[in-house]
């Protein structure tokens, strides 16, 4: 939403400046989330190659439970839904063996 300034031209920065400290801490969250999934995702892709290189399986059902198991009980300790957590871990989870079964058929 633009809002306008106290000059009268429109911005995205909001005129209250603990509301715009706020979204500058979220937006530096967003973009370190970015940064940490993109990392996430070059690791899971040369882990991919190998599995493809070595005739492993795509998916680890086994090891995804496990890590969801873990994911949740850490969401818990930081005080976030574990419910939400495991969502997006599943997201990735399946967006990761996607590139897999790619890898394998590429």
């Amino acid at each position: 939403m633009k809002l306008r300034d106290k000059r009268g031209q429109m911005t995205d920065t909001p005129a209250d400046p603990q509301l715009a400290s706020f979204r500058r801490s979220i937006d530096n969250i967003d973009a370190a989330l970015i940064h940490m999934l993109a990392e996430r995702f070059r690791i899971t892709q040369a882990v991919g190659e190998y599995k493809a290189k070595t005739a492993l399986p795509p998916s680890d059902p086994a090891r995804e439970e496990r890590q969801i198991a873990r994911l949740r009980k850490k969401a818990e300790e930081a005080q976030l839904d574990p419910e939400f957590s495991e969502k997006f871990l599943r997201f990735i989870i399946d967006e990761v063996i996607r590139h897999h079964e790619r890898a394998r058929s590429g």
